[in-house]
């Protein structure tokens, strides 16, 4: 691999050789996108372990974080916007409420509902991991100037909403 290439050139370089009628365009872009998304899922991780959580309890606490005071949702409203199963958002509830960082009562207003809420240990726990997680994807994202990062920002906004839309 030559300078200024990544791994990602060393595949597509391969591909000419082998096969130069493919269009790799796709591959360039999807390649960079799957590789960026594993090794920040991956920092992440680390950036979470002080605090005491993974990456999929940190999304559960987070999502009560973004909802706002009183930090309070149901398990299914948790599990359609973190796209779970009703079993793995069990499991994670279960854990998260083990350690102190939320806890679960019945609905007021549906009797066999029940709402998530964080607690004050969940809270201070979730603000220090989003810190930390954000400290991360900025050092990332330094490589970058700012009008870089709102064009990138841009263009992937265009292409999730392409590929929402287009019929699989």
């Amino acid at each position: 691999m030559s300078a200024g290439q990544d791994p990602v050139d060393a595949i597509i370089d391969q591909w000419a050789a082998v096969r130069p009628d493919l269009d790799t365009r796709a591959m360039e872009v999807f390649g960079r996108i799957y590789r960026l998304s594993r090794l920040m899922g991956d920092r992440m991780e680390k950036a979470y372990q002080p605090c005491g959580i993974s990456r999929g309890e940190f999304d559960v606490l987070a999502t009560l974080r973004r909802a706002g005071e009183p930090y309070t949702l149901s398990p299914r409203q948790l599990s359609a916007t973190l796209m779970l199963t009703t079993g793995g958002m069990t499991g994670r509830l279960d854990k998260l409420e083990k350690a102190g960082l939320l806890r679960r009562s019945p609905d007021p207003h549906d009797r066999r509902g029940l709402k998530v809420t964080l607690t004050g240990k969940g809270l201070d726990i979730v603000d220090r991991a989003v810190g930390a997680g954000l400290a991360e994807q900025q050092a990332a994202l330094s490589r970058l100037d700012d009008e870089q990062a709102s064009q990138l920002a841009g263009l992937l906004r265009e292409l999730l909403a392409g590929t929402q839309d287009a019929p699989h």
